[in-house]
């Protein structure tokens, strides 16, 4: 029993798996939104948010599912106390990097929108992306998982 006890995360390690699950789910929420565009949609884009849209290669949508929905499994498995949270947040971030990292990389968005303006809210992305994995490996060597 006192073994139990001792292993039970802190309140603010369900507090902070509590907030990485709503983060999950804002994710979940901004690729739903970009999954389904539709022509009305796009067409209410200006011109270069749409040609920058349809040029999305095919399987963007799936690193973009795969980085929110790797989040939200990996703050419910942490709420749950699951180790298999480390894998999904890990999944989660590596495709994070490639998403953000082919966004940069492989178009014009910084030089058309300016660095200020497209690459700070990624960072953030990606930071706390990172924290995530680091959380939960964290809980894992303390033993709050199972």
């Amino acid at each position: 029993m006192a073994e139990t006890l001792f292993r039970l995360p802190p309140l603010w390690f369900r507090v902070v798996a509590l907030l990485m699950t709503l983060w999950g789910a804002a994710g979940v929420f901004a690729f739903y939104g970009h999954a389904t565009t539709g022509p009305a949609q796009l067409a209410a884009l200006p011109d270069y948010e749409r040609g920058f849209f349809l040029a999305l290669p095919d399987w963007f949508v799936w690193i973009y599912a795969i980085a929110t929905w790797g989040g939200l499994l990996g703050g419910i498995a942490l709420m749950l106390r699951r180790r298999i949270a480390s894998l999904f947040l890990a999944l989660s971030l590596l495709a994070v990097a490639v998403q953000f990292g082919w966004v940069f990389a492989a178009t014009d968005l910084i030089a058309v929108k300016g660095a200020a303006a497209v690459v700070p809210f990624p960072l953030v992305i990606f930071a706390i992306a990172l924290g995530q994995l680091a959380v939960a490996r964290h809980a894992d060597a303390r033993g709050w998982l199972r």
